[in-house]
């Protein structure tokens, strides 16, 4: 059981999110998800970027970089013109959502107190509130699987995107664009996001305070809806990560 008792919102926030955000890209480029993807005829980039965005429908796809951040639009938009001259995005975000379960049930049927921790996370995800957060607004209109074993990776993947949106706008108050954000958060994957070596932004002093603040902005947005969760249910999400966690890796 976790040691981690009476949590304040921010303990819990500390505690849970940085597993939320790990476990909610769990399934992204598997081998079964990338089999999915080319099922449609979609290569695995393709399916990330559509499938991530396909409940915002044939969305321009300049908003749909705007919803991501961090990646170079210019990268996206490539991405999901050649994506969206082949299927339908609404198919792909639903087949991708598929794949999110697929995986959910095949790892994570035995956790302990299953349906408890499905329930808590739903709990927080109808507590959240979606104004202004594009890409999980969206992803929180899928109708999820209705059995929790398939439910249990989807709530995570979509509460991922909860956290997300909140730190894009975050930045903003910040005063930090999704460029040198990406660049102060993720150096190693620079060029993975479409970017050149000449685009590399200096991290300054300011920067890396910058990133601090958006942190807390961003516990800010997200904490109300974690806030609902009673003592025994902050410490069962905590320790139902940290066993999805495991089963994972297993």
């Amino acid at each position: 059981m976790s040691t981690l008792a009476n949590m304040t919102n921010q303990e819990l926030l500390n505690a849970a999110c940085p597993l939320i955000g790990d476990l909610g890209a769990a399934f992204y480029f598997i081998p079964e998800t990338l089999a999915a993807g080319k099922e449609l005829g979609l290569g695995g980039m393709e399916f990330y970027v559509q499938g991530r965005a396909g409940q915002m429908g044939t969305t321009d796809p300049l908003a749909v970089a705007a919803a991501f951040g961090y990646f170079k639009p210019a990268l996206l938009k490539s991405v999901l013109d050649a994506a969206n001259a082949k299927v339908d995005p609404r198919t792909s975000g639903a087949a991708h959502m598929k794949a999110c379960a697929e995986l959910s049930r095949a790892k994570l049927s035995n956790i302990p107190n299953l349906e408890g921790l499905v329930s808590i996370l739903e709990k927080v995800n109808n507590a959240a509130d979606p104004d202004g957060l594009a890409l999980y607004a969206a992803i929180r209109t899928e109708t999820l699987a209705e059995d929790a074993a398939g439910r249990l990776l989807q709530l995570i993947a979509i509460l991922r995107e909860f956290r997300g949106s909140a730190h894009l706008v975050a930045l903003r108050v910040a005063g930090l664009d999704s460029k040198t954000a990406h660049a102060a958060k993720r150096p190693d994957m620079w060029k993975q996001f479409g970017y050149t070596e000449e685009e590399m932004p200096e991290i300054t002093d300011a920067v890396k305070k910058a990133m601090a603040e958006a942190e807390s902005y961003t516990d800010k947005l997200v904490e109300p809806a974690y806030a609902v969760l009673s003592e025994a249910e902050r410490v069962a999400l905590v320790d139902g990560l940290k066993a999805v966690k495991a089963a994972l890796a297993a």
